[in-house]
C-alpha cells in the first residue's frame, strides 16, 4: 500500500452527506444529527443532505411500526405537533380481511404482544379453545379496540406513552417536510437542493466528491444513499447487484388513491386494513382528513384493468359520495428484492435504494429507522473502521431482509384460498424458501416461542409469527410437557384478566377521530 493510500485509511470522519430526501434520507439526518450533532457548540461532525430540487419522492409508505415513538422522541419531535402537521393518526395493527377464505374471514395482527408472553407461552394454553376465541382476542387489547375504532391512549396520557402499543399511520409527504424543518432548523443538518453530475473516489475506492450541478464539488468522508429506486451511489456508481425476490412474492405492481371521508366525523380506522383479492390484496389506510387506499397485484397473474375494477368495486362499496373515476390513480411499479449487499466502502444504502419487497406489514420505515440507528450508535470515526462495520452491517441485514421475506410469504402459504392460480402458487413448495419450510414443519409440533428469534431487534418476533399462525388457522399438534400441566392454571388466570381489562379498556379509550380532534386544540403532556 502506497503513503497516499494509507494516509485515505487514517482519515477521520468528520462529514456525513446524505444523497436524497424523503422519508428515508430526512429520518437518516435526524437520527444521525440527534446523536452526534451538538448546535450549541462546534461539532466535530457535519451533516449535509443533498436533493434534487426536481425529483419528488416516491415515499416508503404511510404506516410505521410503534419504534417510531422513540425515532421521534430521539429526535426531538413533539409528538402533538408531529400528529397535527403530518395528518397522522394511531396505528395499532393490522387487520386481515379474507386471507384465509375468500369471503368471511379475518384477524388481526396487533402491536401489543401477547400478555406475559415473556415468562409463558400462551400460545399454548390457547391451542385446547382455539374454536372458542380467536388468537389475538384472548392474548391482547387490541382486536376489540380495533373493531371500535379506539384509540390506544387518552389526551392525558404524556406524549409518547400509551395503554395500547401503537404506531402511526401518516401523510408520507407532509412527514418528510416536517422532518426537513426539525433536521435543519433544530438539529443543524445543512441542507442543498441540487442535482449529482458525477461522483469521485479516492485512490482506495471510496467515494471522495460530489460534483453538483450549482454549488460545484462537494466532498464528503461518509457517504448514505437514499435515492429512492434509482440507487444512485451504491447501485449507479458501486454497481452493487439486485436480488430479485419475485419468485417467492408475487407482487409487482400497485394501484394507489387518496379519497376523502364521505362525512368529517367519519370513523378512522386503528389499524391497517389488507384485504386479499384473486392476484393480490388491497390496504386501507385512515388519517384525519382522507383514506389512502391502493391494490397491490402481480401483473403475471392479473390485468391492470382487472386490478383497476377490483379497486373500484372496493372503493365502490367503502364510499357513498367518491367514486375512482373522481380521483387520481397512481400507478407504481415494484420491483421486489434487495441489493446484494447495503454497506460498501464508504457508501451505506437505506430505504429504497437498499431494496423493497412490497408494502404488506410496513416494513419499509422500520428498516429505515434500524439503518440509521445502527450508524448512528456505530459510526466509524476514521476509514480504518470501516471494514468490519460493513461486514457487520451487511451480516446483519441480509439476515433481516430474508426473516422479512419469509415473514411476508407466511401471509400467503397459510391460505386456503383456490379462486385462482396465484394463491395456489403462492402455496407451491418451489416458492417457498428452505428456511419457512423448516419452520412451518417445525409449528405443526410446537408453538412459535423465543427460540425462533435469530437475533435481537427482530423485526417480526415470535409473536408476530404466533399472531398469523393462528389467525389463519394453523394447527399445531401439541404434545403436553410437564411444564405446560405446570402452567397451565396461571395461563387461565392470565386470560380472564386479559378479558376483564379489555371491556374496562374498550369503555375507557375515546375513539381515533375524539381523541385526535381534541388534538387540535389540546396537547399531550410532555414527558
Amino acid at each position: 500500500m502506497d503513503c497516499k493510500a494509507s494516509s485515505t485509511m487514517n482519515k477521520t470522519i468528520n462529514h456525513i452527506v446524505i444523497v436524497g430526501g424523503g422519508t428515508a434520507g430526512w429520518l437518516t439526518a435526524g437520527l444521525l444529527a440527534a446523536e452526534h450533532v451538538n448546535t450549541a457548540q462546534d461539532s466535530p461532525i457535519k451533516i449535509t443532505l443533498v436533493e434534487s430540487p426536481d425529483v419528488m419522492p416516491i415515499g416508503v409508505g404511510e404506516g410505521t411500526w410503534p419504534s417510531m415513538r422513540a425515532t421521534l422522541q430521539k429526535i426531538g419531535i413533539n409528538e402533538s405537533d408531529f400528529l397535527r402537521e403530518c395528518d397522522a393518526s394511531f396505528k395499532q395493527g393490522s387487520k386481515f380481511v379474507n386471507w384465509l377464505h375468500q369471503h368471511d374471514s379475518a384477524y388481526y395482527h396487533p402491536f401489543s404482544i401477547p400478555h406475559h408472553f415473556h415468562e409463558l407461552n400462551i400460545a399454548e394454553h390457547w391451542l385446547p379453545y382455539q374454536n372458542e376465541v380467536s388468537f389475538a382476542q384472548a392474548v391482547t387489547n387490541q382486536a376489540l379496540l380495533c373493531d371500535h375504532d379506539k384509540a390506544p391512549k387518552t389526551i392525558a396520557t404524556p406524549q409518547y406513552k400509551f395503554a395500547a402499543n401503537y404506531g402511526y399511520h401518516l401523510d408520507a409527504g407532509k412527514f418528510s417536510q416536517f422532518l426537513q424543518k426539525h433536521c435543519v432548523e433544530k438539529l443543524g443538518v445543512n441542507h442543498v437542493l441540487d442535482h449529482v453530475t458525477h461522483i469521485e473516489n479516492d485512490p482506495l475506492g471510496h467515494i471522495a466528491s460530489l460534483s453538483l450541478k450549482a454549488h460545484g464539488n462537494l466532498t464528503g468522508d461518509f457517504f448514505i444513499d437514499c435515492t429512492g429506486l434509482k440507487s444512485l451511489l451504491l447501485g449507479e456508481h458501486y454497481g452493487v447487484g439486485f436480488l430479485n425476490q419475485q419468485h417467492q412474492l408475487f407482487n409487482d405492481r400497485a394501484l394507489a388513491v387518496q379519497i376523502p371521508y364521505d362525512e368529517p366525523s367519519s370513523a378512522i380506522a386503528s389499524a391497517t386494513i389488507s384485504t386479499a383479492q384473486s392476484a393480490g390484496w388491497i390496504w386501507d389506510i385512515g388519517l384525519p382528513t382522507r383514506r389512502g387506499i391502493g391494490h397491490v397485484y402481480a401483473s403475471a397473474y392479473q390485468t391492470e384493468s382487472d386490478a383497476l375494477l377490483s379497486l373500484e368495486q372496493y372503493i365502490d362499496q367503502a364510499f357513498d359520495k367518491t367514486k375512482l373515476s373522481d380521483v387520481n390513480i397512481k400507478n407504481i411499479k415494484i420491483n421486489p428484492g434487495y441489493r446484494e449487499k447495503f454497506w460498501h466502502n464508504n457508501c451505506v444504502a437505506i430505504g429504497l435504494s437498499a431494496g423493497f419487497i412490497e408494502p404488506l406489514e410496513a416494513s419499509a420505515i422500520a428498516l429505515v429507522e434500524l439503518s440509521a440507528n445502527m450508524i448512528a450508535e456505530q459510526l466509524p470515526r476514521n476509514q480504518s473502521m470501516l471494514k468490519p462495520l460493513e461486514n457487520r452491517f451487511n451480516e446483519k441485514f441480509n439476515l433481516r431482509w430474508q426473516h422479512i421475506i419469509d415473514f411476508l410469504k407466511l401471509h400467503y402459504v397459510l391460505s386456503k384460498r383456490n379462486d385462482s392460480d396465484y394463491w395456489r402458487d403462492n402455496r407451491d413448495l418451489r416458492h417457498i424458501s428452505d428456511s419457512l419450510q423448516e419452520q412451518l414443519a417445525l409449528w405443526k409440533y410446537q408453538a412459535p416461542y423465543s427460540y425462533d428469534s435469530k437475533y435481537t431487534q427482530e423485526l417480526f418476533p415470535a409473536a408476530s409469527n404466533q399472531f398469523i399462525l393462528y389467525g389463519m388457522g394453523f394447527d399445531t399438534q401439541l404434545s403436553k410437557s410437564k411444564t405446560w400441566y405446570k402452567h397451565h392454571n396461571k395461563a387461565q388466570q392470565v386470560f380472564q384478566a386479559q378479558q376483564q381489562r379489555t371491556k374496562q379498556m374498550a369503555q375507557a379509550m375515546p375513539t381515533n377521530r375524539e381523541i385526535l380532534t381534541q388534538l387540535t386544540t389540546q396537547d399531550f403532556a410532555k414527558i
